[in-house]
This record gives C-alpha cells, sequence and structure tokens, in this order.
C-alpha cells in the first residue's frame, strides 16, 4: 500500500538552518509544508527565495501563533491536500530528518497512529540538555504518564512526531495549546479521542 507522506516544518527565527531541514529530507516525503509563524527574520520569505524543492509549499501566519498554531496548520493543509502521514519537523536543524522512515515505519505497518521521539533514548547525550530543561521535563513527562495511562512513553514534550491523518482528524485543534505545552497537550488531545 502506498501512502503520502508529508513534512510540516514550523518556523520562527530558523533562517540558518532552515533549507539545510529541508535539503535533508528524504524521497520517502512526498510533500513538505513550511508554516512562518509571523517570523521576524522572514523565514518563509527566505524559503520561497532560495529553496527549488518542488515539494515544499510555505503559509505565512499574520500573526505569531506559537509552535502549536503552526504545526496545526501544517496538519490542516497536509490534510487538505490528501496526505496520509503527516512528520513534523523542527526548521532549527536539532531534528535529523534522517529518522522520519522510522518514524512512519509504525503508522506504515498499521502498529500506530502516532509515533514520538524520544531523547532519552541515546543517554551520551543528555548531558547537553541544560539542567533546567531535563529536570522540567522529567516532571511534565511523569504527570502526562500519571494522567493519560502511558506509562511506556518517556520523553511527552519531544516534537518530533509522525501521525496518520486519520488521528489526526480526530484531534480538535480549537482545543489544544497553541504554545510552548503544545506537544503534551495534543499527546492528551490524541489519549481523550482514543478512548471515545
Amino acid at each position: 500500500m502506498s501512502c503520502a507522506v508529508a513534512v510540516v516544518i514550523p518556523c520562527y527565527r530558523v533562517t540558518a538552518h532552515v533549507l539545510q531541514v529541508i535539503a535533508a529530507v528524504g524521497p520517502e516525503v512526498h510533500r513538505i509544508f513550511v508554516v512562518d509563524d509571523a517570523c521576524p527574520d522572514g523565514s518563509g520569505a527566505l524559503v520561497q527565495a532560495q529553496c527549488t524543492d518542488p515539494r515544499v509549499k510555505v503559509y505565512f501566519h499574520e500573526s505569531n501563533q506559537g509552535v502549536g498554531g503552526a504545526v496545526m496548520t501544517g496538519y490542516k493543509a497536509a490534510m487538505a491536500d490528501d496526505m496520509d502521514i503527516i512528520v513534523k519537523v523542527d526548521g532549527d536543524g536539532q531534528m535529523a530528518p534522517a529518522l522520519i522512515p522510522y518514524f512512519i515505519a509504525p503508522i506504515l505497518k498499521g502498529q500506530a497512529d502516532y509515533t514520538k521521539g524520544n531523547r532519552f533514548y541515546d543517554l551520551t547525550h543528555i548531558g547537553q540538555m541544560p539542567r533546567i530543561r531535563l529536570f522540567g521535563n522529567m516532571v511534565l513527562s511523569f504527570m502526562a504518564k500519571l494522567s493519560s495511562g502511558y506509562w511506556n512513553l518517556f520523553d511527552t514534550t519531544n516534537g518530533f512526531t509522525a501521525i496518520h491523518a486519520k488521528a489526526a482528524r480526530r484531534i480538535a485543534f480549537d482545543k489544544v495549546s497553541r504554545r510552548y505545552f503544545f506537544e503534551t497537550d495534543l499527546f492528551f488531545a490524541l489519549t481523550s479521542s482514543e478512548r471515545l
């Protein structure tokens, strides 16, 4: 079965990295939706001017909506374009697009509707994360596991994700946080829709 795969890249002050991120997206991806979240550095305009990848479509927010708002704009665009799987990759170069096949594989096999990265999978990189951020992530992850019952999920705030469009269509976008807690709030929204 062939599935159309899209990547959503929310952009805010990522002009130094976004072109390299797009260039690293492999051939398994059919569309790339770049969402300029009222970026003061003109990330979207940079992509329009310098990116020649025919898979790329750029969307602009008139006012900043936060990472969640930008991702939801990308999700909606991908669903309107009949994409089957939607991957979210940040434009700052901290997520490796080469890992996309690993994120979409469980969805392609029908084993999952949503996959999520785990920055703590390789413990050698933990020392690079600021301690306050590490502590905050651990607390948020524990609270999310406690309230959702998904004890095997560790890094709930990780934003490197993939979702099947059928699951994305069940999200009440108007009820999901648009700012810093977007990833965790989306997780709760998906957990709630699963129980319906």
